[in-house]
């Protein structure tokens, strides 16, 4: 199912308000206002475009290409899949649903104990460094251009660094997206990223980036779908090869990645 056929917004500002009555747009299988809202916001969010400074970071991908762990189109997709599945990519997912919990039910004290436990759940100075610059140029651009009622209150009540997951999760609340597109779309951001580093590692064409991507769409599902309805006990990492790879990548001689 596409993230267009699933998508609503259920904010109570007027522009976006929704009702009981049929939509004729979506009658005619189009897209109700508040739908095509929500869509255009999530493709601008988390396109490779949205100016967070994603392109700066292989979250240890490079050293992993320098060792020889990845190699080809084959090898960067595992990779991809356990980082995905078993590794970061859930539990960033998992921060998202939580902080984006909190923040529809206005919970600013929990909120700021999800923020603070997701700026503390990185595995090195160089990812800690790319997860709270994207959160914050995400927070600072989304703001000035899509800034939306009680956006401040929930950027002040998390007191701190906010990564990455958690900017993504309080925007996406506080415009009333729902959570499920919202971790689709974020976790595909995430691993589009993910293979563009790959891509000029290694490197690999187009198409074979494009096959990898293809390849990765049911891990993404199934993880967007895994997080949603996770609790923060279910945090927890099982790619210790690829924590290890962005650890060493601090002490890389040559570097085209900031992680």
């Amino acid at each position: 199912m596409s993230i267009a056929s699933t998508l609503i917004i259920t904010t109570t500002t007027p522009m976006l308000m929704t009702t009981n009555e049929p939509d004729p747009a979506a009658l005619r299988g189009g897209m109700a206002e508040n739908e095509a809202a929500a869509l255009y916001r999530l493709l601008t969010w988390l396109s490779p475009s949205f100016p967070v400074g994603a392109f700066a970071y292989s979250s240890g991908i490079e050293w992993a290409v320098e060792a020889g762990d990845i190699t080809d189109a084959a090898t960067l997709r595992d990779w991809l899949a356990a980082m995905l599945t078993d590794g970061s990519g859930f539990c960033d997912a998992v921060f998202l649903a939580q902080s984006f919990r909190a923040a529809m039910q206005q919970d600013y004290a929990g909120l700021r104990q999800i923020a603070e436990l997701a700026a503390a759940f990185v595995p090195s100075r160089e990812r800690q460094l790319e997860t709270t610059t994207q959160g914050r140029a995400f927070i600072e651009i989304s703001r000035a251009a899509w800034n939306s009622p009680g956006l401040d209150a929930m950027i002040a009540a998390c007191d701190g660094p906010i990564v990455y997951p958690i900017a993504v999760g309080i925007v996406s609340a506080s415009h009333g997206i729902r959570l499920a597109p919202s971790l689709h779309a974020f976790l595909h951001a995430v691993v589009s990223n993910w293979i563009s580093a790959g891509a000029r590692l290694i490197p690999l064409g187009q198409t074979d980036s494009q096959r990898v991507l293809a390849d990765l769409e049911p891990a993404v599902a199934a993880t967007a779908a895994r997080a949603d309805v996770a609790a923060l006990d279910d945090l927890g990492s099982a790619t210790f090869w690829a924590d290890l790879a962005s650890l060493r990548h601090e002490t890389q001689y040559t570097r085209l990645f900031r992680s």
